[in-house]
Order: structure tokens, then sequence, then C-alpha cells
């Protein structure tokens, strides 16, 4: 029995759907980018998938009011003697930090597409605080 052919059609591929879903629901606005994050000891971790993306030049990562914003851009292309496959698009993805984070001593690393953010956290502050009646 032979390989079965492909058929071209304007339907986007099932294994495409299943690789970004939702996407297509949505085009005007970025891919999420699958995270997971913890807290370990005195520190907030975040782990993010950038699978293919060069993190020097294609990944953005901002804070602006206690929300940590990563941006990464990926262009990818294999090319064969007949066949040739790209994969390209814009990934956001918007983190609210703990109002502990030392916002100011957070650092970055990359590592086999995995894209590691730490945190410091200071110690908590009492979450509420008595307020004495005057008169």
């Amino acid at each position: 029995m032979g390989t079965p052919a492909r058929r071209e059609t304007r339907l986007p591929d099932l294994f495409d759907l299943f690789e970004t879903p939702f996407t297509t629901l949505r085009p005007f606005t970025a891919q999420a980018i699958r995270i997971e994050d913890y807290v370990d000891e005195d520190k907030y971790v975040i782990r993010a998938e950038l699978p293919g993306v060069d993190p020097d030049h294609d990944v953005e990562i901002s804070i602006s009011r206690g929300i940590l914003m990563i941006r990464a851009e990926r262009k990818e292309e294999h090319e064969g003697p007949r066949h040739s496959e790209f994969r390209y698009g814009s990934y956001e993805r918007h983190i609210r930090l703990p109002e502990n984070a030392r916002e100011d001593e957070i650092k970055a690393t990359c590592d086999k597409g995995v894209l590691t953010i730490i945190v410091p956290l200071q110690e908590a502050k009492e979450a509420t605080r008595r307020i004495n009646i005057e008169g």
C-alpha cells in the first residue's frame, strides 16, 4: 500500500489546528506563548516555550505596572529537493506579577527553546491593616 497523496484544499490542515489552538478564531492578535509558572521559595519562576526563536534577536521582555510582557517573532524555513515548509508568526503573552515582586532584579535566560524568567520576591507585607476611627 502506498503513501496517501495529500489533497490541496483551502481548509487548514487538521494538525495545524492542533498545533496552534484557537488562533484561527482570532486572526488579528498574536498567538499565545505556552508557559508554566510557580513560586520556589523566594522567587517566582516563569518558563515559556519558544521553539525556533532566536532569543538574541527575536524576543522582547518588558514590564509595565506589574505586568510582564513576552513578545517573540518566529521565522523558520525548511527546504528539500521537492518540498519546502515555512512557519512564521508573532507570539505574545502578558503575565501579572505578584505584588511583592522586585521588578528591578528580574533575570532571564534561554536554553534549548525554553525561556526562563526569575522574579525575586520580597517578604510579603501584611495585606490588611486596621484603621482607627477618630472622634
